[in-house]
């Protein structure tokens, strides 16, 4: 190919691309383009998940199972509570292992709202956030003396506290919500789901809004070097306050949710205040991505949607319960020994390598510099 034909063919291609950058942007895909966007059609996504499931169960119709639906709320609850431990531990660099304490005091305070005191649900939720709150400024001042794997040794023995606390109470009362009313009229477990979706998007605009506003960027500083971030004069006391009372207050809105949606407190729901818990967490954040909204959401399905939702349909799994958690350690190992930033990371790393791949074949047809 001579150099002239090179030009030409250089110069049609900047027409055409002039001529694409010139036509108009169809607002959908100017949406998804933006973060907001996306998040808001992924909540689409899930309620038209709710309404087809509904629609089959009405006429009979097994389309998208009860179970799969019962299976993705339950993994949209735990998406919340790896949202603030992606706050904790992405973002400030505290370790916890008191998740497991803090949902339990969002489902029980839920228990006592609504069942024995019959407050109405907006009382129950400022209850619920105002003891958040108080646990989680009690263990951010702890934090300021402690850190390390001696925080996460201290907020697991809170946790344990709680848990045998939350126990006592179970033994002594009988725990069902099969009756929930919502500003005066009493609501089904498919509507809990749509609240579930709400709050979650709330919840992902607000940690979203976080982590690009200079309080997002303290919280980074700090997580990198405590002695720098003092230095530009960012308060430890105040971002890592910060930093508990929203990963708890995350934790207890995801425990009032599981409480509205499972109804009541079973063996298998008691297992949910159990260390096992804020591991699976912790494993959730480190797969999917410590500072990555959409990373902590497949690291969360990946942990605990996996298995419900898919694998136990599956003979091997549903006789070896204990291969899913296998499968999440070695994962684990692979993405912390090559892949720090988790799944996140790899996606970035691949989209990079495919933006190249693409760059070199056009160079090769258009020629150097065009």
């Amino acid at each position: 190919m001579t150099t002239l034909e090179r030009l030409e063919k250089g110069l049609l291609c900047n027409k055409s691309q002039l001529q694409r950058e010139a036509a108009p942007r169809s607002p959908l895909k100017g949406a998804l383009k933006n973060p907001l966007g996306q998040y808001a059609l992924f909540g689409i996504i899930l309620v038209v998940l709710q309404l087809i499931s509904s629609l089959g169960s009405e006429f009979g119709i097994r389309i998208i199972p009860v179970s799969f639906m019962t299976a993705l709320g339950s993994t949209l609850i735990y998406s919340m509570v790896s949202m603030g431990f992606c706050l904790l531990l992405g973002y400030s660099g505290l370790a916890s292992l008191g998740t497991a304490g803090f949902i339990g005091i969002g489902s029980y305070c839920a228990f006592f709202c609504f069942q024995e005191w019959g407050l109405p649900y907006i009382v129950a939720i400022g209850m619920t956030l105002a003891i958040s709150i108080i646990i989680g400024v009690f263990v951010g001042f702890i934090s300021l003396r402690i850190e390390g794997i001696y925080l996460a040794i201290i907020t697991l023995g809170l946790s344990e506290i709680l848990r045998y606390a939350l126990q006592t109470i179970r033994a002594t009362v009988n725990i069902d919500l099969s009756n929930i009313t919502l500003f005066g009229t009493r609501i089904d477990k498919e509507v809990v789901f749509y609240l579930i979706v709400a709050v979650l998007l709330l919840l992902i605009w607000i940690t979203n809004n976080l982590i690009k506003s200079p309080t997002g960027r303290a919280m980074l500083a700090m997580k990198n070097s405590t002695s720098a971030a003092q230095a530009y004069g960012i308060s430890l006391m105040k971002y890592r306050l910060l930093a508990f009372v929203l990963s708890t207050v995350y934790a207890a809105l995801a425990g009032i949710m599981y409480m509205m949606y499972l109804r009541s407190v079973s063996t298998s729901m008691s297992t949910l205040f159990r260390l096992t818990t804020s591991l699976n967490i912790l494993g959730a954040v480190i797969i999917g991505g410590a500072k990555s909204i959409w990373g902590v959401l497949a690291g969360t399905f990946i942990v605990f949607g996996l298995d419900s939702m898919f694998l136990q349909s599956i003979p091997l799994f549903n006789d070896n319960p204990t291969l899913i958690t296998l499968f999440t350690g070695i994962l684990i190992i692979l993405v912390v020994m090559f892949y720090p930033g988790g799944l996140q990371q790899l996606f970035t790393m691949l989209k990079g390598k495919i933006s190249a791949a693409i760059g070199k074949r056009r160079e090769a047809k258009y020629g150097k510099g065009i």
